[in-house]
């Protein structure tokens, strides 16, 4: 039985990774900073105050953590200004299963770039509770922000499905006690600790159907 499903924002709807790869390496390449071969696998998943730490302290950028923050959320907004990323057809498969479920969304982005993103989407109104990590005490992999969604939706997380791209994402709706359909980027698969724990695994958002959502929920 479903109650409702709860979505990631960046690598699910919005293709947003590459571009937040991009902003970040770029910033620590102009601020002084080393960016590493595993960074961006380590940054996916963080609230804005985590990694803004971590490029401030481990990185090396010559910028205290408010200010790497502000500086970077600042280019993001500009970047999703001039053009937010739908990834196909991202907009209509939400309205699909809002027509069916309560949604929900549990998004690492700044509280700013979701409500941008899901302003030029048109799917503002689709949402019953937005929720941001820069939120909750923790980043995903920890469970909170999951769990404080479905609270503001007035559910049982374990009678929720969360839709993730990332293996932080993944584990985190895991240890939220969600079924997780996970949906990698092409470009930053899975750990197989986290394949391990999704209830369904699809190639695109495309094949996000009522159907899987309820067998992921049965699984």
């Amino acid at each position: 039985m479903v109650d409702a499903v709860i979505f990631d924002l960046d690598g699910v709807l919005v293709d947003s990774e590459p571009v937040w790869e991009e902003v970040r390496r770029a910033y620590v390449a102009a601020r002084g900073g080393t960016w590493q071969p595993d960074t961006q696998r380590r940054l996916m998943g963080m609230s804005t105050g985590e990694w803004a730490a971590y490029l401030s302290g481990e990185l090396g950028v010559d910028r205290g953590p408010e200010q790497v923050a502000a500086e970077v959320v600042a280019e993001m907004t500009r970047r999703y200004a001039q053009r937010v990323p739908l990834i196909d057809d991202a907009d209509a498969v939400v309205r699909r299963l809002a027509a069916r479920w309560p949604l929900g969304l549990a998004s690492s982005s700044p509280t700013r770039l979701i409500a941008a993103a899901l302003a030029a989407a048109g799917l503002t109104d689709a949402f019953g509770a937005t929720l941001s990590t820069e939120e909750t005490a923790r980043g995903k992999p920890a469970p909170d922000v999951w769990l404080a969604v479905a609270d503001r939706l007035g559910v049982d997380p374990a009678r929720c499905v969360a839709v993730e791209d990332s293996s932080n994402g993944v584990r985190s709706a895991a240890a939220a006690g969600m079924r997780v359909v996970a949906i990698p980027h092409g470009s930053y698969p899975l750990d197989p600790d986290a394949q391990e724990l999704a209830a369904a695994l699809l190639p695109s958002v495309d094949a996000l159907t009522p159907d899987v959502v309820e067998r992921a929920a049965c699984s």
